[in-house]
């Protein structure tokens, strides 16, 4: 299966707490982190494709080195497909492909600066670390992150950050670090543009 995600902010100690901009209500780092590998583990397994649309990881106190990250990604199930954030850096991706740790004979960590695209269930998954303007578009969706508690205007931008307010759509809630389904991304949309709809 495949998964989304974006944002995940491990080490990041500001975010802790209550705040508008990126609510991360745990009493330590060492919390957030482990509750967020749970919940990727507890839904993605090794035959796994995740998505992580940007931003793996950040402490401005402490800029978390490249063993570090490399060892909370070692972690997590899955192969990992990277899409470059702000807060991510070419020589943190350097680092993760030539140790990349491997899984089932395949590399674990893929790579690319800007973004990609794949199709899914006759629709385009555009994805992105920033959200894209597209207009009017059909089968087309644009998957990001970056904006963390923020949501853009449109049914078609999916903000998939572990902090996204789009989350809130699907019933149960997901647990906390989570990565979207495609199932999930496909309800989402519908969700997010019949209450859209009737805001208008």
């Amino acid at each position: 299966m495949q998964y989304f995600i974006a944002d995940t902010h491990f080490f990041h100690a500001d975010l802790l707490g209550q705040n508008d901009f990126a609510p991360r209500l745990f009493p330590s780092v060492e919390a957030m982190d482990t509750a967020m590998i749970n919940a990727w583990n507890a839904c993605v397994g090794d035959r796994d494709i995740v998505y992580h649309l940007g931003d793996i990881a950040m402490n401005p106190e402490h800029f978390p080195q490249p063993p570090e990250v490399l060892g909370i990604l070692k972690q997590l199930n899955g192969r990992i497909v990277f899409i470059k954030g702000n807060h991510d850096y070419e020589s943190l991706f350097k680092f993760l492909h030539r140790n990349d740790p491997g899984v089932n004979g395949q590399p674990k960590f893929t790579f690319h600066d800007v973004g990609t695209i794949i199709k899914d269930d006759h629709t385009q998954f555009i994805m992105t670390h920033y959200p894209l303007m597209m207009g009017i578009v059909k089968q087309t969706l644009n998957l990001h992150g970056h904006i963390h508690h923020n949501s853009v205007n449109l049914a078609e931008n999916i903000n998939v950050g572990v902090d996204a307010p789009e989350r809130d759509l699907l019933m149960p809630h997901l647990p906390f670090g989570t990565p979207l389904s495609a199932a999930e991304v496909h309800e989402i949309y519908r969700l997010k543009a019949q209450a859209l709809a009737q805001n208008r």
